[in-house]
């Protein structure tokens, strides 16, 4: 405890000392908490899920072949029904926290807090609880608007992310495992952060510890405004080591407005795979320095293909605004209205160009996957053969290796990395078997995917939408 208290009293001390003397506005943390904190709120879900799923490894599918599938295979396992009795639902709960952002009753949060409940209730710092309802949610962000019946809220002040400054200290109040109403603090690292899952968000990356139940809360700067949304932690143990994801604000309300006029997000859509230009791809394309996205692929009958853009041309500019990395051309194209006309400045063969785009709105993840030539599932998933190298490595004899989830399998929880062993007890060891297995798979039903992970396997089930 002593060690706790001297470290967070040389924090506080740091923080003091490195403020600039222009910011006299900065508030201390407990000022901060005191003034703002009751405009956080605790959610929490219910999801009715099959009789003894709790013990399962995850919620045994709710149809009746799947269940028969599990008491064949796995009898007397745990979290499996038996042979006979009535099959019963039971409440799964699960626990995030949000800010309400207007008097009236919106709350953010983030959307896997409340993806997939049957209800939200959410509690305020005074004890109060209230049913909320789902405006809307956007998987590719993670952000979620839900609402309340009440007035007279407090609510949250919005920051301008901005002006955050890498180093600058940050706040987060939220519920990590339960315990409600908790405050922790720490240093922007990083702005602009692109993560694999995710090419729509600029992350603030920060030190603040953050852990599960910590999801959907503020991150304030220092003058009590929220600067983001505390979404995610990069993580070897499944909790807190020091990396932190928050989504900017300003990004999250682009996302609100468009949640809360139709229930969904519109976006722009390119039709381009890209990749990073490195120092040696600069040089050998003619290009000053290492900057903007190099095309890898034009996908067929897509604006980009329409507009006559070609692979190996490099994308300096995206009307008017400069694409400094490759990471960046997403988000501008993705903020921009579908039907919207764009110059893009273009490298080519060693010219400057300008090449006029007429953007439509993002398809769905499993047709751009397929315009892109991946070979791509029914039920989401681009799979690849696993190579002798491979195999000898994981000590298997067979498997297809996931290197793209979306759709059906992405709500599954298959993960990118995965290794599928067998689909409905039955081995794969190509891409047109497993094909063949989840063609046969009626819509609306589910197929038990064996999938080694890491050291271990597990059994997930993959219910096809038919969407």
């Amino acid at each position: 405890m002593i060690m706790m208290t001297t470290a967070l009293a040389t924090t506080a001390l740091v923080f003091a000392l490195s403020a600039p003397a222009s910011a006299r506005e900065v508030m201390d943390v407990a000022d901060l908490v005191e003034q703002h904190g009751p405009a956080v709120v605790n959610i929490s879900t219910t999801k009715l899920v099959k009789r003894g799923a709790e013990n399962f490894p995850f919620a045994v599918p709710n149809d009746e072949e799947m269940q028969e599938f599990f008491r064949r295979f796995f009898p007397g396992m745990p979290g499996v029904p038996g042979p006979r009795g009535p099959v019963q639902e039971i409440p799964a709960r699960g626990a995030g926290s949000g800010f309400i952002v207007s008097n009236d009753g919106y709350i953010l949060t983030n959307a896997h807090v409340v993806r997939g409940a049957d209800e939200v209730e959410v509690k305020l710092i005074d004890k109060r609880t209230f049913s909320a309802k789902v405006i809307g949610a956007d998987s590719r962000t993670d952000v979620a608007v839900i609402k309340i019946t009440a007035g007279n809220l407090p609510r949250v002040k919005l920051g301008d992310p901005a002006k955050l400054r890498v180093g600058e200290a940050v706040a987060a109040i939220g519920s990590p495992f339960g315990f409600e109403n908790s405050v922790t603090a720490g240093i922007v690292s990083a702005k602009g952060r692109s993560l694999p899952s995710e090419s729509y968000v600029p992350y603030i990356q920060t030190d603040v510890p953050i852990n599960p139940g910590n999801s959907g809360g503020p991150l304030f700067n220092m003058r009590g405004e929220v600067v983001g949304i505390n979404s995610q932690i990069y993580s070897r143990s499944g909790g807190y080591q020091g990396v932190s994801f928050a989504i900017p604000i300003d990004v999250a309300m682009e996302v609100v407005e468009q949640l809360k006029a139709g229930g969904k997000v519109s976006r722009g859509w390119l039709g381009v795979v890209i990749q990073e230009v490195t120092a040696d791809l600069a040089e050998s394309f003619g290009l000053d320095r290492p900057r903007g996205a190099l095309v890898s692929q034009v996908l067929a009958d897509s604006p980009a293909a329409r507009a006559g853009l070609q692979a190996s041309d490099v994308i300096l500019q995206f009307g008017g605004r400069q694409v400094e990395n490759s990471g960046d051309l997403p988000r501008m194209v993705g903020v921009t209205k579908p039907g919207t006309k764009i110059p893009l400045q273009v490298w080519r063969k060693g010219k400057m160009q300008t090449v006029t785009v007429e953007l439509q709105e993002l398809p769905g993840e499993e047709e751009v996957a397929g315009k892109a030539g991946k070979t791509y599932s029914r039920g989401g998933l681009a799979l690849s053969e696993l190579t002798p190298e491979q195999r000898r490595e994981l000590r298997i004899d067979h498997g297809l290796l996931v290197e793209e989830v979306a759709g059906d399998a992405a709500r599954a929880g298959i993960r990118v990395g995965d290794v599928i062993l067998a689909v409905n007890n039955g081995k794969v060891a190509t891409v047109e078997a497993f094909r063949k297995a989840i063609a046969a798979v009626p819509k609306g039903k589910s197929a038990a995917i064996l999938v080694r992970r890491g050291e271990g396997s597990l059994y997930i089930p993959l219910k096809i939408s038919g969407e």
